[in-house]
């Protein structure tokens, strides 16, 4: 009597004479499940190996590693005791389905879950099924739970996916919706094996059997190719993501470089024209940094320039941009702010620097900073902007330094007389 693999399920007895004349059959269907997802953990692999910073990818790797295993334990399922295979199949699927999971997470930033929760929940699957199979055998139980922990799992690692916009990281929602479909696939498919009629002898129908089977291998033929395909476009979106973060950014301090910050400014100059409101620009030069190079060393003046930026933080709210122009020279600008508040920030800024010296070893290295303000208001473009703050800065030197002042373009707006010297 010739048998059929249902996959995760085990082998199902069909009479000859019910047998579908098909042209492809479960074992072929499974043999190329398990070349593509061999295939897919090599890519994974190779790109992991000169990539070994994308978070989540080594997860990933692990999981389709574990997808080929499931594969080849449903083709070779015959020379082992039957419930060796169940468990084995049961481990493997579930197993990878979690390390989805995980490595979806850890990509997102996310804090992972207590193994413990796997252990627990993927050994009740793994008691469930060897209790069906030996104690009380039912191959229709065993198959819903060989897809319970999956499904469940992948439904999670959509969810965790699906963040971000569709429109900025498109390949997160491309992920999370095959992972979300195929989750889904797995926790109903039980019911596509009720379609089937029971014949005479209370068998069922051998031919819809057979064309359930083969579905359900080919939708996770399906689903392999899409999650890796998935699984690359992430890698190259995170590659993407930190190329333009070295090309934007300030690799010692974090913030803006000065081009990526001349661009910001000319898109919040135009954002505020439309508006009618100006947009206030601050420029900060620390001083005498030279000597605190000369004296303490450049390791102590790249402290000085990360504890500026810390001290600065603190100043701003979420959507005030900070750049380093370079050396010891730093801007920012405050969108939806007024000339007075701008200028509260700047003395509240100068005042916290010149009371929070800079800790390096047992001694501190005090700190003063000169800054300038001005007002981009409408027709402005962001270089002539920065240079009137420029200046400004440059007279807070003049007049000695750890000071505030302000362009002729601020002028005329009132502020507070404290709000513009030390």
């Amino acid at each position: 009597m010739p048998r059929d693999t249902v996959p995760g399920g085990g082998p199902v007895n069909i009479p000859a004479a019910r047998q579908p004349a098909l042209k492809v059959h479960s074992p072929t269907l499974l043999i190329i499940a398990a070349l593509l997802t061999a295939l897919v953990t090599t890519v994974l692999y190779a790109v992991w190996s000169f990539n070994r910073n994308i978070p989540g990818l080594r997860l990933w790797m692990v999981s389709f590693l574990l997808g080929s295993v499931f594969s080849v334990s449903l083709l070779v399922r015959d020379w082992f005791p039957e419930v060796v295979a169940v468990v084995i199949s049961q481990g493997s699927v579930s197993l990878a389905a979690y390390l989805c999971l995980m490595a979806s997470r850890m990509y997102m930033g996310r804090r992972p879950f207590s193994h413990w929760y796997a252990v627990v929940g993927i050994g009740a699957l793994m008691v469930a099924s060897v209790y069906f199979t030996v104690v009380q055998p039912h191959l229709g139980m065993r198959f819903v739970f060989v897809g319970l922990g999956a499904g469940i799992c992948f439904l999670l690692t959509a969810r965790t996916m699906a963040d971000g916009g569709v429109r900025r990281v498109p390949a997160r929602y491309l992920f999370a919706l095959v992972a979300g479909l195929h989750g889904l696939f797995l926790l109903l498919r039980p019911a596509l094996f009720k379609l089937a009629p029971v014949a005479p002898g209370g068998l069922p129908d051998a031919g819809l059997v057979t064309l359930v089977s083969q579905f359900v291998l080919l939708e996770a033929i399906v689903a392999v190719v899409l999650l890796g395909f998935g699984a690359l476009m992430l890698a190259n979106e995170f590659i993407t993501s930190e190329l333009r973060h070295l090309a934007e950014m300030d690799p010692l301090t974090n913030v803006f470089n000065r081009r990526a910050f001349l661009t910001l400014l000319d898109k919040a100059i135009s954002a505020a024209q439309r508006t009618g409101t100006a947009v206030p620009v601050l420029v900060m030069d620390l001083d005498h940094f030279k000597n605190i190079n000369d004296t303490w060393g450049h390791r102590a003046g790249d402290d000085v320039l990360r504890h500026f930026v810390m001290l600065a933080h603190r100043c701003l709210r979420k959507e005030d941009v900070m750049g380093r122009l370079g050396g010891e020279e730093f801007a920012i600008f405050l969108p939806n702010a007024s000339a007075a508040g701008a200028l509260a920030v700047a003395e509240r800024l100068r005042a916290l620097v010149e009371a929070q010296p800079v800790a390096t070893g047992p001694q501190s290295i005090p700190l003063t900073v000169s800054v300038g303000v001005t007002l981009c208001a409408h027709g402005d473009a962001a270089g002539a902007a920065l240079q009137r703050a420029d200046e400004a800065m440059y007279l807070a030197k003049e007049r000695g330094r750890n000071r505030v002042e302000v362009s002729e373009k601020i002028l005329g707006t009132p502020v507070a007389p404290a709000a513009t010297a030390a």
